[in-house]
This record gives C-alpha cells, structure tokens and sequence, in this order.
C-alpha cells in the first residue's frame, strides 16, 4: 500500500474515532435532557426490538424532560417500560398517548462520578487514535521492508502520522473538556 495510502486511511480512521467518541458522550447523561439519550432504548414492537425513535416521535418539551408519542395506540405502555427497564435510571410518566420523561436533578457526587466517567472515555478513545497510528507506522516501515519506499519517506510519514495523531488526541481532549464543563454547569 503506498504511504499517501496509508496517510489517509489512518485520517479516516481517527476520525471515525472520534465520531464514535462523540457518540458515546451523547449518551452520558447531564442534568439536561437529550433526545439522544433514548437512542439505545429497545423496544418490543410485534416480536422484534427497536429503536425507540423507529416507534415513536421523540423530542424535547424543556430542557429538562423529554417527550415520547408513540405512533400507534398500543405502543405507550411498552415504550414506557423499556425506558423504565433501561440503564438510564429514568422513571417516565403518561399523560393519555404522550409519555414524559424528566431528568432527575445531579447531585454533585454524581457529578464527580459522571467526569470520571467521561475522562475514562476520553482515554479510550486516545488508547484507539495510538493503536491506529502504531498500526499505520507498521505498514509504513513494511512498505520500506518490501522497498515500496525509502527509509527518508518512512520518516517523513512517520512524522506526519505523529501531527495527524496529536491534532486527534488534542480534538478528543477539547471534548471531554467541553462535556466536564457541560455536567458542572447543570
């Protein structure tokens, strides 16, 4: 694989890192209330599981409570008890076809817990930014192994492959810099 190659999987790659670093900030729940948060709540629909926004229209009614109107009558028990069996510590309410969900309000010992959480997320997604640039580095020093390059492009790539993963780690530091401050607000 030539180094040009190379240089723009590895982007690509880290960029789809941190796509999913940002997707798993999403669902980190703040004091604020995200329609996203319900992304991974499954429900029974007819024997099989989906999404809740496959079954129903979600959205915000303020910012601390969502709202779920299902799309067909008999759905609005179920739905509301995959959001209560859910992870997500949510406790939803009906009100005839709507059903409410309220954020709970943070305690600051949840606070603290939640930026542990999210610094440990951060390390994770910096852990898979490294191993995609060791990984491009090897193919680099194989393409010289198999003299598809020259010892001084494995070093100018490898140089680059570095600036290309600093400028990631700095974006996923920025991050969860910015979501810190987004739970110590609320």
């Amino acid at each position: 694989m030539p180094i040009a190659d190379i240089k723009s999987t590895i982007e690509a790659k880290m960029d789809q890192s941190i796509a999913a670093f940002k997707n798993n900030l999403t669902k980190i729940r703040t004091g604020r209330a995200n329609p996203a948060l319900l992304d991974a709540v499954q429900v029974d629909y007819y024997g099989s599981m989906l999404p809740i926004s496959q079954v129903a229209n979600v959205s915000l009614l303020d910012a601390r409570t969502i709202s779920v109107q299902p799309w067909e009558k008999g759905m609005g028990a179920k739905i509301e008890k995959a959001i209560r069996d859910s992870d997500l510590g949510l406790n939803p309410s009906s009100m005839g076809e709507l059903i409410r969900v309220p954020m709970p309000a943070m305690s600051e010992e949840r606070r603290k817990e939640l930026t542990k959480v999210v610094r440990n997320e951060g390390e994770s997604a910096k852990i898979a930014v490294r191993n995609l640039r060791r990984d491009a580095n090897e193919s680099v020093k194989k393409a010289v192994k198999d003299k598809l390059a020259s010892e001084d492009d494995q070093k100018r790539s490898e140089s680059d492959i570095q600036k290309v993963t600093d400028r990631h780690i700095q974006v996923i530091d920025q991050l969860v810099t910015a979501k810190e401050q987004e739970i110590m607000a609320v």
